[in-house]
């Protein structure tokens, strides 16, 4: 929604928004923006009327300013059907969707574009991302060039049309990351989102291509079922090119070797060598991301030089695998952890990047997904990857049924039976109480959420200074 406001300002439009509480970095994108953001939600904050209120999805009835919205007759509408009715017309729609990787991935593609408008201005990028692209420091371009880089969420659109936002943005050609179950909250099961994704795929046109996860075998259990994303794009009417560590993937990751946060890798294309990629970014599951933008540029026509230059100077997002600070030798990693496999590809990124130091894991469950128990044997799985662990209490604990509500205690004592320290702490002030005595120099504390977290962020941070100061 940020984001949104953002393009539309650039439009000309005058635009205010409204929060039950705002929080970075958007809430700072905003404020750089001068679009002023009234909180609390108040019938006040739509006076005197707005021509067009964009309404979030994550606005339901019996809010305050909905409600005045229908009383009133106020023109509304959501944030995907703006976006294809003031953005898409006229312009090349490419679009990343997937499970997991999509923030990510859809900022890769846009810095390749902007990289390559330097020398081919018709390639100069608009894009929408749903996160901030430290390359841009925003989350938001209006470019002169035909293409509008999308990231595609399965989420629902508003609470008058259910339907996926993606299914609003009709691509020209299409990248598919992971398959798996997630926002247990809207979907009932594994087949209802893959649906959603089948869909999808339907609309990608017969001239258009899509780039599609190929699972290995052995990596199957960690990506979802292999055949997960090739059912979704088994009844494609345009190319599928396949991308993985698979041995008859189009586009073939090999010879993948980390050093500190930096990964490199070679390209197969069609079994042939294609080009070598190094990257400031950590992680198996970076390399993946990296390789499915590069394929899909260069089949839109993006020189290689170019897509080589961009990932050698991507700069990641944030809120994925972002060094908060390091006080007194102890790095604060912040990561928008929001299911079991992105906590793991994390935790296994940190690995890569920091051998041999002592990796914390803090979360705080508060995905639709991560608070409900539909995962609470993959969360162990993936938490058992650090060498402590602490969990917060679940997120709005009383908005989930107690049937389908996550128990910490039961994921904390599954990792106490495997020898992996951990602890229950209920908010943010007792878990800094807790281990910021403990941390010593060279730890690395991951803390995994998709929200605010109580201001841990500042707060752990401002613990480990004050002992520091301490000892002089």
């Amino acid at each position: 929604m940020a984001s949104l406001a953002g393009l539309l300002q650039l439009k000309g439009h005058r635009i205010t928004g409204s929060d039950q509480a705002a929080y970075p970095p958007m809430s700072e994108l905003l404020e750089r923006l001068r679009i002023p953001i009234a909180e609390p939600f108040a019938e006040v904050n739509l006076e005197p009327h707005p021509d067009l209120v964009i309404v979030g999805n994550a606005m339901s009835r019996g809010n305050v300013e909905l409600e005045y919205v229908l009383d009133q007759r106020i023109p509304f509408a959501s944030l995907a059907a703006v976006i294809h009715d003031e953005f898409l017309r006229g312009r090349e729609s490419l679009v990343v969707a997937g499970t997991h990787g999509k923030t990510t991935t859809t900022s890769m593609l846009a810095w390749i574009y902007e990289t390559a408008a330097k020398q081919r201005p018709e390639f100069a990028p608009s894009f929408l991302i749903g996160g901030v692209a430290e390359n841009f420091g925003t989350s938001f371009q209006l470019g002169d060039g035909q293409p509008f880089i999308l990231e595609g969420d399965e989420y629902d659109t508003a609470f008058f049309d259910k339907g996926p936002k993606f299914m609003h943005y009709f691509p020209d050609a299409l990248i598919l990351t992971h398959v798996e179950f997630d926002h247990a909250d809207i979907y009932k099961d594994l087949d209802a989102v893959k649906t959603a994704f089948k869909r999808l795929v339907n609309l990608v046109p017969r001239r258009g291509r899509i780039v599609a996860f190929d699972a290995t075998a052995h990596n199957a259990a960690e990506s979802g079922s292999p055949n997960h994303v090739d059912e979704c794009v088994s009844r494609a009417f345009c190319n599928v090119e396949r991308y993985g560590f698979k041995a008859n993937s189009m586009w073939r990751i090999v010879d993948l070797a980390h050093e500190g946060s930096r990964s490199s890798w070679r390209v197969l294309r069609a079994g042939e060598p294609w080009t070598e990629f190094s990257m400031p970014v950590a992680g198996a599951h970076n390399a993946l991301n990296a390789t499915a933008a590069a394929a899909l540029a260069a089949g839109q026509g993006v020189p290689l030089e170019s897509i080589v230059k961009a990932l050698a100077t991507f700069r990641s997002v944030k809120r994925r695998l972002e060094v908060v600070d390091t006080i007194d030798g102890v790095t604060i990693i912040d990561d928008f952890a929001h299911h079991p496999t992105a906590i793991r590809e994390t935790l296994k990124a940190l690995r890569d990047a920091h051998p041999g130091t002592r990796l914390w894991a803090v979360l705080e469950p508060r995905s639709n997904t991560l608070r409900r128990n539909v995962f609470e044997h993959e969360l162990v799985d993936s938490l058992a990857l650090a060498d402590e662990v602490v969990m917060a209490g679940v997120f709005k604990m009383e908005s989930i049924p107690e049937g389908e509500r996550l128990h910490p205690e039961s994921v904390v004592n599954g990792l106490k039976a495997r020898g992996i320290p951990a602890e229950l702490l209920q908010d943010a002030n007792a878990i800094v109480e807790s281990i910021a005595p403990r941390l010593r120099s060279g730890d690395v504390v991951a803390i995994l959420s998709n929200g605010g977290f109580d201001g841990i962020y500042e707060k752990l941070p401002r613990q480990l200074s004050a002992r520091a100061a301490k000892r002089g």
